[in-house]
């Protein structure tokens, strides 16, 4: 296996060098001194910003790009084996990985390499332990799924020995990585199109879990239902976080102010030690929060920072993010796109100030709608207003036998209304006829829905 070496830099080829986590792993390798090059279907800003930093990129994908002097070559998920930049690879008996083989690799360099876990919340926290650390001046390595304010992109090149990112369960790949300290921030029910049930992904944790060394520590959800199977047994430390006092982290005193924010009073081991202000809504993001604190603490980072960092987190892109209003309607977008985070979101929203609120939904894949349906129902039925759009396939095709109005139709057994549009412009015509001065309206969901909003506030 090849193995990446900070203080020997090589020659890479990126297939695929425009996604959001490949170019920044390629500005990251690119700052190290590597020489850095790769393809992608189509330029983008992605792709622009990339080579204002020297990096040569290839428009379209052909096998005389792969060239014999490429010491190694990154590819994403998506590229397939009849790719002709992968068969050439091959061909010529090029050492390869999979992106998270590479992310595992550079974790190696760095002596702090910290990967945040769990079904939900995994950006959201990745975001609060990286402002902690920048407040904090340790220098971090961040690679974080979404866009971060503070650091201007999804990507920042530190100096330090400490490396910050998320680790996703999908397909394993964070069994591909090497922490030395890793957060579990809950275990749910999802991506059962490549899980077997609940238990499969159980055991993928415990092996995740695994993977940390003795001196490291893992920092794992105390409300976990048979925490002991993922924690019994391990090299490492393990401290717990929650929202019950038997935890090592407990929040007491929970408010919401007049914004929604959270505000609690850190209880460690069972001693009250300083009040937490949040700039961020709901309980979720307390117990979010909570897993931030463990984390710096054991680092050894003093109170004010962590408290001063926590503070100035003002969230992420689609994460409950505030994008404007129309007609006096507060418009807000909300990446949820399973049953728990839609509830997280929704129980947020109770705190958040409006008349009445909408909760425009669109299921993200045909097997979790499935899967899931009865909890989908039954998380969307806490809305006031419920509106479906049609699935958003992402990776999938139409099976035929599940759709938006099969989800319509399991919230209605439940005695709640709901309204289903087969099209975004009659969805934002209906919202724009009903919706009322001093209203909050949410979109939700891991797809496109975000332009429902994004158009009632041009209009």
């Amino acid at each position: 296996m090849y193995q990446i070496d900070f203080n020997h830099p090589a020659n890479v080829y990126f297939i695929g060098i425009g996604g959001i986590s490949m170019s920044g792993f390629a500005q990251l390798l690119h700052d190290y001194g590597f020489q850095v090059h790769g393809s992608d279907a189509h330029e983008s800003k992605i792709t622009d910003h990339l080579e204002s930093l020297g990096i040569h990129i290839i428009y379209g994908q052909s096998k005389e790009n792969i060239t014999g002097d490429i010491d190694f070559v990154v590819y994403t998920a998506a590229i397939h084996p009849d790719n002709p930049e992968f068969k050439a690879a091959k061909e010529l008996g090029l050492p390869m990985m999979e992106r998270a083989e590479m992310v595992g690799q550079v974790m190696k360099n760095y002596q702090n390499a910290i990967a945040i876990s769990g079904t939900h919340g995994k950006t959201t926290t990745t975001s609060m332990v990286s402002h902690i650390f920048l407040e904090a001046q340790k220098d971090p390595t961040i690679s974080v799924g979404g866009i971060l304010k503070a650091i201007d992109g999804n990507i920042r090149v530190g100096h330090s020995q400490d490396f910050i990112t998320e680790a996703c369960e999908y397909t394993n790949s964070f069994l591909k990585f090497h922490p030395t300290a890793g957060i579990i921030l809950n275990i749910d029910a999802d991506h059962l199109d490549f899980f077997k049930d609940i238990n499969d992904i159980r055991h993928s944790f415990r092996r995740f879990a695994e993977l940390i060394p003795e001196h490291g520590v893992l920092i794992v959800n105390g409300e976990i239902p048979d925490l002991a199977e993922i924690t019994e047994g391990l090299a490492c430390q393990v401290i717990t976080f929650g929202l019950t006092s038997d935890c090592d982290y407990f929040a007491d005193n929970i408010s919401f102010d007049e914004h929604g924010y959270g505000h609690f009073d850190l209880i460690r081991n069972g001693i009250r030690e300083t009040p937490i202000d949040l700039h961020v809504i709901g309980r979720h993001n307390v117990a979010n929060a909570l897993s931030a604190i463990a984390l710096a603490q054991y680092y050894h980072i003093d109170m004010d920072s962590i408290r001063q960092g926590l503070l100035a987190f003002e969230g992420t892109e689609r994460r409950f993010e505030l994008k404007g209003s129309f007609n006096g309607v507060t418009v807000v977008d909300d990446y949820a796109h399973h049953p728990t985070e839609i509830t997280a979101t929704l129980t947020a929203a109770e705190k958040f100030p409006h008349k009445h609120l909408w909760c425009v939904f669109q299921p993200h894949t045909y097997s979790r709608t499935r899967a899931l349906l009865k909890e989908f129902a039954q998380a969307l039925s806490q809305a006031e207003n419920i509106v479906l759009a049609d699935i958003y396939a992402a990776r999938e095709d139409d099976p035929g036998d599940i759709s938006s109005r099969t989800l319509q139709e399991e919230i209605k057994k439940l005695g709640k209304d709901a309204y289903y549009f087969p099209s975004f412009e009659e969805i934002e015509k209906f919202l724009s006829e009903k919706c009322i001065n001093g209203d909050l309206l949410i979109t939700m969901g891991a797809g496109n829905v975000v332009s429902i909003g994004e158009d009632l506030i041009k209009k």
